[in-house]
């Protein structure tokens, strides 16, 4: 059975930093995509930032430049490095594997409560 489990989420003032964690149960690279997303309250979910296998990665336009997405295969985890850190980032984040056969996988999520 998949597992995801993400790790990292904490109460930081703005302008601060977190690495986030997604730990896999299985080698990341048995999976065609992995991704992070998130969501605040009220809101959809919505895709922060993703990297296929082939190491193709995208960010959504509001955390260009601010959080940068990597993956340790020896560890099976995939990252989330946040910076300059905002209010407006305040939300659960989740990660997210697809595999070559169309499954999704979801964590549980972790909390990211920036204070202003």
């Amino acid at each position: 059975q998949v597992q995801l489990v993400e790790s990292g989420g904490d109460l930081v003032q703005a302008g601060g930093s977190l690495r986030l964690s997604c730990a896999a149960s299985g080698a990341i690279f048995s999976y065609n995509y992995m991704g992070w997303y998130r969501q605040a309250p009220g809101k959809e979910r919505e895709l922060v930032a993703s990297i296929t296998r082939a190491g193709t990665i995208y960010y959504g336009d509001s955390v260009k430049g601010r959080f940068t997405i990597s993956r340790d295969s020896a560890k099976n985890t995939v990252y989330l490095q946040t910076n300059s850190l905002k209010p407006d980032d305040t939300a659960v984040y989740y990660c997210a594997a697809a595999n070559d056969g169309g499954s999704t996988y979801w964590g549980q999520g972790t909390q990211v409560t920036v204070s202003s």
